[in-house]
């Protein structure tokens, strides 16, 4: 639903339209070649796309998050492909990957791994869960209770776990890509505010299109269940991710561009609207995707374009509406989008 004039504040300066940036026009030449990081994450895409219908802006997003070493919480209901994707992503990394069903009987020793008595040695030894890899796939994790969804918050922020005050070190790269479904909420919990924060995105999956489904059903009559995912080779390791995420941050951003960011993260903590604002995490979040998004379409500059593309996915999860508010059938996004326009746009 679109924001009606009545929610949209009479002093609120109307968004203006600005020329595509390129080097030129802002004065900066092409100081990083980035042709390495574009043939890496065009063969991740092509890997990903043998098997994936469709959903380029998930596809763009999910890399984005890789990029940014961030997390991501996929939306939608089922059967559009949530899972598929993660585990698409995960085998063109040549990194472990693990999968967790949530559900609420679950445990956090079943995620963290416990201490079993080895007998042998006459001690106890901790076992790791499966939360120790570097790529996690946790399916509908609104599934579980807060004892259990309490057990990732030290993991997704430190990126270690600590147990019997024994800290065990996580290998990077690690990002956790979850799942839940929106509609059902038989059986489910609310995510804690903290968790959700660890979140760099919050990714809404649509429907495919009706072109997209032919060629689903297409793909799906011409042999048995299309490609099969073992034909997904791996195409990028561990030690080349740790070298673009450093090219990534080195983007070059313009100090207004900070300002820019702060000031749009910032307004979520007045708003009339929202009853919870974002944290400096948030705008954390915007400036390392608003880099890599950068890095990703061929640029080694930040634009404000980047940031407004990119302040949906990292602000939805983040901000809480009114109750008055939400009776009137807004969401996040039409809030992101008031946002938008209320901050000036820095040239």
């Amino acid at each position: 639903m679109e924001p009606t004039p009545d929610h949209t504040p009479d002093t609120a300066p109307q968004p203006q339209p600005a020329a595509p940036a390129t080097p030129d026009t802002l004065g900066l030449g092409q100081r990083t070649d980035l042709s390495q990081l574009a043939g890496t994450t065009d063969a991740v895409r092509r890997e990903v796309g043998r098997v994936l219908v469709g959903q380029h802006d998930l596809m763009e997003l999910l890399l984005v998050a890789l990029l940014a070493d961030g997390h991501v919480l996929l939306e939608g209901v089922p059967g559009v492909a949530k899972t598929l994707t993660a585990k698409l992503l995960a085998r063109t990394l040549a990194v472990p990957f693990s999968r967790i069903q949530f559900t609420p009987d679950l445990m956090p020793s079943d995620v963290l791994g416990t201490s079993v008595y080895v007998p042998a040695r006459g001690s106890f030894e901790f076992r790791q869960g499966p939360i120790f890899s570097n790529i996690v796939l946790i399916d509908e994790i609104n599934r579980a209770p807060a004892k259990t969804q309490s057990a990732l918050f030290e993991v997704m922020e430190e990126r270690h776990v600590t147990y019997d005050g024994v800290t065990h070190q996580l290998e990077a790269p690690f990002l956790v890509l979850a799942t839940q479904n929106p509609i059902e909420q038989e059986g489910t919990y609310r995510l804690p505010e903290a968790q959700l924060d660890r979140f760099l995105f919050k990714v809404l999956v649509p429907y495919p299109t009706q072109e997209e489904e032919v060629l689903i059903l297409q793909g799906h009559h011409s042999g048995p269940g299309g490609l099969p995912l073992e034909d997904v080779k791996p195409v990028l390791a561990a030690a080349q991710l740790a070298e673009l995420r450093a090219q990534v941050q080195k983007q070059h951003v313009e100090p207004r561009l900070f300002e820019y960011v702060a000031k749009l993260v910032g307004l979520t903590r007045t708003h009339k609207s929202l009853y919870l604002g974002a944290s400096p995490r948030a705008s954390i979040a915007l400036l390392n995707g608003a880099k890599a998004l950068a890095a990703l379409r061929g640029r080694d500059f930040v634009t404000p374009e980047d940031v407004q593309h990119l302040a949906p996915p990292v602000l939805r999860h983040r901000i809480q509406l009114t109750p008055e508010r939400e009776l009137e059938g807004l969401g996040p996004d039409d809030i992101v989008r008031q946002l938008l326009q209320q901050v000036e746009v820095p040239r």
